[in-house]
């Protein structure tokens, strides 16, 4: 990607589907009519629409937004569809959604205790 989302401060994922139609007003007028959050911070907003395999990401890097659009030509997001909301990501989430595995594992490898086999 363009931008290295390890040095973004701040990932939010626009849950349920988005027109993507849209382009930088529409998606800028998504994040700040419809969640209140500020469009100029340092953080990348990522939609969605119907179809999985593709998605938008919007960041304003100090002097104008850019707007990339991404599509797979193997596999689908596990996109979140549930809630028409926004959750921030973390690194590790971000990474998993690109990977195609979902936001939220269910389990991970818990750190073994000294003295125990």
């Amino acid at each position: 990607m363009i931008i290295d989302y390890t040095k973004v401060k701040h990932i939010y994922i626009v849950c349920g589907k988005t027109d993507m139609r849209r382009g930088i007003d529409g998606l800028a007028g998504i994040i700040t009519d419809q969640y209140d959050l500020d469009v100029y911070s340092d953080a990348l907003f990522l939609f969605c629409g119907g179809r999985l395999d593709r998605f938008k990401a919007l960041y304003w890097d100090g002097d104008g937004f850019i707007l990339l659009y991404k599509r797979f030509e193997n596999g689908k997001l596990r996109w979140p569809r549930k809630h028409s909301e926004v959750k921030k990501l973390t690194e590790q989430q971000m990474r998993w959604l690109l990977e195609g595995l979902s936001i939220e594992q269910k389990r991970k490898i818990e750190t073994a205790k000294p003295g125990f086999f």
